[in-house]
């Protein structure tokens, strides 16, 4: 019987090569396979050679370029003693937490919503307005300190404090003789009738001191300690405005507790989230700043840099300047005779540098935000210059600010105001899809709240303490292995929901009570509330509990003093100091420090 024609292959005949062909067919396989995986390790060569970036001497400054005609379709190319590497368009690597979406988004953000109103017991069954908890004859009359956002802080608080006292709050008065030496008053900055009209229900907000017989009542002036708990306030500060009638506290940053009664907070941010609004012509140019940049794209990421040779000296850190640096650093540093030097590597260690220019752009890219992506910088003066700023902006070219953004006439009215210029950043970073600050300063701290409020925008934290050792040895890594651990040192401080914020955790920086996660059903949306004497669930968010009301304190009830539950012991000498007209005098020993890293 016959074999079985096999199809495909006339009679019956099996194909094949003969080894004459098979064997130079082979070395050519194995050839193009070498040639294949060198061409990949070129691609992913990493990023940069000198662990320490952003400032360097002429002779180890690192250069990088854009070249069409390399065959990389103009990705970034540098340069270094001879050797090319290349930053990837798109990282190789698919390790990590992090997708396309999830650059711009939060999966989570949509559980979670803002939540300020009041509870019933704050309110009172009776309250429709604050004419019912505001007792008469009692003023208070702060003075912020410090930057924008410095200041931002202790409007806020001095709204709760008002609150507490029972008192009418007098429209704060900025700083105007500080470092960042801005003559604006509060309604050159905020809208000031939308501010009293929006609290009305809450705090009694007159524009001028109060007057009696014709003239203006003179405050008693005092300070009350940092981080002053509700008890404090009441123990020190309402005998003497039952006393005095009109008080006017200075130098009021940060001067109350971080931790809060809920409706307290819920307070805190009815005013910093709804109250406070810029005027309209600052309003205005920062929403077309805003429309300019999303006119280039969909998506922009804004930066908050802060890399002033004032900050950076005080840092005490070394940013790879070489004996220049430490020369010109080292000279401001002298301004400050209490100023402790440092240890510029126990510091970065320690997460306590900024991060430069170069790398907060080489940990963007890490991240897989692409190279075409608009950023928008917002920063004032930049130790180095454009020599600085020149890495960043060939790893990012498409590289905005205010300046470049607005014309000569557009800008002209703010430019003698700082905190009208810091105004303007504040609207572009707060509505930018991305944001990360090379800093933990207060515009950072603010912004990070606000975003978390506004539905968990993406704002991007960076682990310093963990980046160290990462930008440390990035000159012996691929730079998709540099990419996937930035990824994984990164999770965590990317702006999603439920994160747990290392250290203290400032109210403002997480606004944890006045964010509520969605329920299904017709049960009650839940508020989380991170508190250190709440117990915390297996998500490590803690449950909300709701404080008692804030009763009406009496002049009875104020009686006698109690100061053992004060938590901010150490500062009690500070209890009611009276203090000289000229609010210019008072000073702590170094108020130039605090002013200078206020924002």
């Amino acid at each position: 019987m016959g074999q079985p024609r096999r199809r495909g292959y006339p009679h019956g005949h099996h194909h094949r090569c003969p080894r004459r062909i098979a064997l130079p067919a082979a070395a050519l396989a194995l050839l193009f396979l070498a040639v294949s995986l060198l061409s990949v390790s070129l691609l992913s060569a990493p990023p940069l050679a000198d662990p320490r970036t952003g400032l360097a001497t002429s002779s180890s400054r690192r250069f990088l370029r854009r070249d069409p005609t390399n065959g990389s379709g103009g990705e970034l190319e540098g340069t270094e003693s001879g050797q090319a590497f290349n930053v990837a368009v798109r990282s190789q690597c698919t390790h990590g937490w992090i997708g396309q979406d999830d650059l711009w988004h939060s999966k989570l953000a949509s559980n979670f919503y803002g939540c300020c109103n009041s509870s019933s017991k704050y309110l009172g069954p009776f309250f429709s307005d604050s004419s019912i908890t505001t007792q008469p004859e009692r003023y208070l009359i702060v003075v912020t300190s410090g930057g924008l956002n410095q200041q931002r802080t202790g409007i806020v608080d001095a709204v709760v404090a008002a609150r507490i006292l029972n008192a009418t709050l007098v429209v704060p008065k900025l700083d105007q003789t500080s470092f960042w030496k801005d003559s604006s008053n509060f309604s050159e900055i905020f809208d000031i009738d939308w501010f009293i009209s929006f609290l009305a229900k809450d705090v009694k907000i007159i524009k001028e001191p109060p007057v009696k017989g014709g003239k203006v009542m003179k405050p008693y002036k005092m300070r009350v300690p940092r981080k002053c708990t509700p008890r404090c306030y009441l123990n020190r500060v309402l005998p003497a405005l039952l006393k005095k009638h009109v008080i006017r506290m200075t130098k009021y940053d940060y001067r109350l507790s971080n931790k809060l009664d809920t409706d307290l907070q819920k307070l805190r941010c009815r005013v910093n989230y709804h109250a406070l609004r810029f005027t309209d012509p600052i309003q205005e140019l920062g929403e077309r700043l805003i429309q300019r940049m999303r006119k280039k794209s969909r998506y922009f990421v804004a930066l908050h840099l802060r890399f002033e040779p004032d900050m950076l000296a005080f840092s005490g850190c070394y940013y790879g300047g070489g004996e220049k640096e430490r020369r010109e650093l080292a000279a401001i540093r002298r301004r400050w005779r209490t100023l402790h030097i440092r240890d510029p590597e126990k510091g970065r260690r320690q997460g306590r540098c900024p991060l430069t220019p170069e790398e907060v752009g080489l940990m963007l890219r890490a991240l897989g935000y692409r190279s075409d992506v608009p950023i928008y910088v917002a920063s004032g003066e930049i130790y180095g210059g454009e020599d600085t700023l020149a890495p960043l902006k060939a790893l990012f070219p498409n590289f905005h600010t205010k300046e470049t953004l607005s014309g000569d006439e557009e800008l002209a009215p703010f430019l003698k105001f700082s905190s009208r210029m810091a105004a303007i950043d504040f609207i572009v970073c707060d509505e930018s899809d991305a944001f990360v600050a090379n800093n933990i300063g207060n515009m950072a701290k603010i912004l990070a709240g606000r975003r978390r409020y506004f539905g968990h925008k993406r704002t991007i934290r960076p682990n310093s303490k963990q980046l160290y050792p990462l930008f440390m040895k990035r000159g012996n890594m691929s730079w998709d292995a540099f990419s996937a651990q930035m990824r994984i040192i990164q999770k965590g401080y990317m702006g999603d929901p439920m994160e747990i914020t290392p250290g203290r955790g400032e109210f403002h920086a997480n606004p944890a009570a006045c964010i509520c996660e969605k329920t299904s059903g017709n049960s009650v949306a839940k508020s989380i509330y991170r508190s250190n004497k709440e117990p915390a669930n297996d998500t490590g968010i803690r449950k909300a509990v709701v404080g008692p009301p804030y009763p009406v304190y009496t002049d009875e009830e104020a009686d006698g003093s109690d100061t053992e539950d004060d938590q901010d012991t150490t500062a009690r000498g500070e209890m009611i100091d009276a203090e000289p007209d000229d609010d210019s005098v008072v000073r702590q020993e170094d108020p130039e420090l605090e002013e200078i890293l206020s924002d």
